[in-house]
């Protein structure tokens, strides 16, 4: 399970029964807990944006995304005047 922070990651490895959800594993990791601003994020597998009823398969890794602050075509059209 991995959140993305601005300074790094909260990463934890679980070990959770057959069957269980991404949203299973969101509240396992603790990381609601240490993060309270995170309980509305979208949530992934290995990239892709899943539901919380999402099941899960062995070596599966759980994102939590925070929202973009910038999309990424005006972070590129910055990028481009900056280097002008």
């Amino acid at each position: 399970m991995v959140l993305a922070l601005p300074g790094g990651e909260d990463a934890v490895t679980l070990r959770l029964p057959a069957g269980a959800t991404a949203g299973e594993a969101v509240q396992a990791s603790g990381v609601l807990e240490r993060h309270p601003q995170s309980a509305r994020h979208k949530i992934g597998i290995f990239g892709r944006v899943v539901g919380a009823q999402a099941p899960l398969s062995d070596g599966d890794r759980v994102e939590v995304y925070r929202p973009l602050l910038l999309e990424p075509k005006e972070a590129r059209r910055r990028r481009a005047l900056r280097k002008r």
